[in-house]
């Protein structure tokens, strides 16, 4: 059987990307599902490449029992070949993720998706970049991915 392969994108890697990650690993685990997915998280910048996720995410992870492990990399035109869903956390994100797909030689397989096109509770149309902002970001970021993972997942399985 073919493993479904998912990659979370957000532009730093180190606070929403890897908080969908974790999410949907612990969602998956929950289920059962873990062995039929590869996942994983990447940034379309490069300025964290190699660092854990910010601490302040792990904390607010920590707390709803959600392990951040991932450490931050840049998304790369191989990507686009190995995984199956790209969701992206923002606009911005998901233009810079079909600007690489345009320049690359792929073989197109990869579907791309805003993250909160699988929103049901949240009106936002964008997971917000709690990085600037307080401690109670990273919980509503998390609030935000929850319900939005949560729907990815229901509608791929």
């Amino acid at each position: 059987m073919k493993k479904i392969s998912v990659l979370f994108v957000c532009l730093g890697n180190i606070c929403r990307s890897p908080a969908a990650e974790a999410i949907f690993i612990s969602l998956l685990e929950k289920k059962g599902l873990k062995e039929v997915f590869i996942v994983d998280s990447a940034g379309t910048g490069s300025w964290h490449i190699g660092k854990k996720a910010d601490s302040r995410m792990r904390i607010a992870a920590e707390r709803r029992d959600i392990n951040i492990t991932s450490k931050a990399r840049q998304i790369t035109s191989k990507d686009f070949d190995q995984f199956n869903y790209i969701l992206a956390m923002d606009n911005s994100n998901f233009r810079n993720i079909q600007d690489l797909k345009n320049r690359t030689l792929s073989n197109d397989s990869a579907i791309i998706k805003k993250m909160q096109d699988f929103r049901s509770v949240f009106n936002e149309q964008e997971v917000p970049d709690p990085y600037f902002g307080g401690d109670e970001g990273f919980d509503y970021v998390l609030d935000i991915l929850e319900d939005s993972v949560n729907g990815f997942l229901e509608s791929i399985c």
